[in-house]
């Protein structure tokens, strides 16, 4: 996955804009655009689209510091990212915001679960104590579903700008 100076500069951007967008929504609890965002990279740039994400993963690290809780992050974007690229590249064109708002919803319902077995194995909790940590997060993971569905009606927007963006510069 050899990078052009140009997509070096288009992915700093897009990881950047990731944290900007988080940083913006931060007074919402668990709403935010980056399940829509990793998706949206996903579906334009597939697997170049992990430099944007572990670029806003780093960024994300550096201002608030790398501590415990940043370490699930190595991983729980790559499970959205890789979701996605499981999905169908010809997708009709009327199922696409359904299917992508469900799959956006779904990381944000299981946000928590999977955070969970990093937060056991660095805490020290047993099995059932890490079910316990589950259910205590159940209702924060369900706005964070409803917000990520929500939001994911703007994916097929983005993709499509920047399908457009890069079929001007002449790169897709």
């Amino acid at each position: 996955m050899k990078l052009t100076a140009r997509e070096m500069a288009v992915f700093g951007m897009l990881g950047s804009l990731m944290y900007l967008s988080k940083i913006l929504l931060e007074f919402l609890p668990n709403i935010h655009l980056l399940g829509v965002l990793t998706m949206a990279y996903t579906l334009v740039y597939r697997k170049k689209a992990l430099y944007p994400i572990y670029i806003y993963v780093l960024i994300n690290g550096l201002m608030a510091g790398f501590s415990t809780w940043w370490l699930p992050y190595l991983y729980l974007w790559a499970v959205l990212w890789g979701a996605t690229m499981l999905l169908p590249q010809n997708l009709p064109r009327w199922a696409q915001p359904p299917v992508y708002m469900a799959v956006c919803g779904l990381h944000g319902l299981l946000f928590g679960t999977l955070y969970a077995p990093a937060q056991a194995l660095l805490f020290g909790l047993d099995f059932q104590g890490m079910i316990a940590w589950i259910i205590a997060g159940l209702p924060w993971d369900a706005v964070h579903a409803a917000g990520n569905f929500f939001a994911g009606m703007l994916i097929c927007p983005i993709v499509s700008l920047l399908r457009r963006l890069e079929q001007s510069a002449g790169r897709l």
